[in-house]
């Protein structure tokens, strides 16, 4: 049942997401084109404790969308989207900042992300050691 409640939070936020910038298009007047067009970039996001994501249930989830302009419930958009934009959306490729310090306790934190960036889809799962690990890496992209 957990695991179907988290799709299913997953999947309502992903809409929102991605489906919450279009809104304003209907309101805007028939003669109006779009200024540009872009891939949309929309994620879900989701934190929790566990070994997998499977096995854990989500305490925290935010949406962080980056185009045309970055916002969401993310806490620090801009600087997230910065950061993914600096890797070219490839979520992997976030490395941990240099000098950070950690405990060797193992408390198990797992993130997800989920949802579309510049129109590809993105699945991203990830188990850190605790939490001051998950931090270290992606801190802007994971701070939330």
């Amino acid at each position: 049942m957990r695991n179907t409640a988290r799709w299913a939070m997953t999947l309502g936020l992903t809409a929102t997401a991605v489906c919450g910038p279009l809104s304003g298009a209907a309101l805007a007047s028939p003669g109006q084109a779009p200024t540009a067009l872009y891939a949309p970039s929309a994620l879900v996001l989701t934190v929790g404790h566990g070994e997998s994501a499977a096995a854990a249930t989500p305490e925290r989830a935010v949406t962080l969308t980056c185009a045309p302009r970055p916002s969401g419930t993310h806490p620090v958009a801009a600087s997230a989207c910065a950061e993914l934009r600096g890797v070219g959306g490839d979520i992997h490729a976030l490395t941990a900042t240099d000098g950070v310090m950690c405990t060797k306790q193992y408390d198990p934190v797992v993130v997800t992300v989920d949802g579309v960036w510049q129109g590809q889809r993105v699945s991203y799962e990830r188990t850190f050691s605790n939490e001051c690990v998950k931090n270290a890496y992606g801190s802007g992209v994971f701070a939330f």
